[in-house]
């Protein structure tokens, strides 16, 4: 039985799929740039990636820097900016006088839902440009996406 899913477009040169993986990896990149630098957020783009990591639970500045890819020296200062805004809060680890353990302010948890808030508005207003064709393309690339995402 024939795969449905599949049309009767001729198959890619090598050359149109590395045009491709340039132009939407690049695309991408940007989206996800202007999303996080135009909707007017409170916080750096790497300190809201830190409190979104803190949403699930409280973490330690090891585990935060393990997650995010950077430093301790790194994390310190990111952590140390957070604290002093008041959306972070440091307390000592029960089991281990060593460590410390970080977790979200109210206004912490109030920061991160008013970021995402307004990177959709941001987002919404675009997709109001365009047609009900174009969503529609849009909604299926966004599956499209996310199954690359996740491999």
């Amino acid at each position: 039985m024939a795969d449905t899913t599949t049309t009767n477009r001729p198959s890619m040169t090598r050359s149109q799929k590395d045009r491709l993986t340039s132009d939407l990896r690049t695309a991408c990149m940007r989206i996800s740039r202007r999303v996080r630098y135009e909707a007017g957020a409170n916080v750096a783009p790497h300190q809201f990636s830190v409190l979104v990591r803190l949403e699930d639970g409280p973490r330690t500045p090891k585990e935060l820097a393990g997650i995010e890819k950077v430093s301790a020296p790194s994390m310190t200062r990111t952590v140390n900016g957070l604290v002093e805004l008041g959306l972070v809060a440091r307390a000592d680890d029960p089991t281990d006088g060593r460590q410390v353990i970080l977790s979200l302010t109210p206004e912490g948890r109030a920061t991160v839902k008013d970021t995402r808030r307004r990177r959709d508005q941001w987002f919404a207003a675009r997709l109001e440009t365009l047609t009900d064709d174009e969503r529609a393309l849009l909604a299926e690339a966004t599956a499209l996406l996310e199954r690359v995402a996740a491999e």
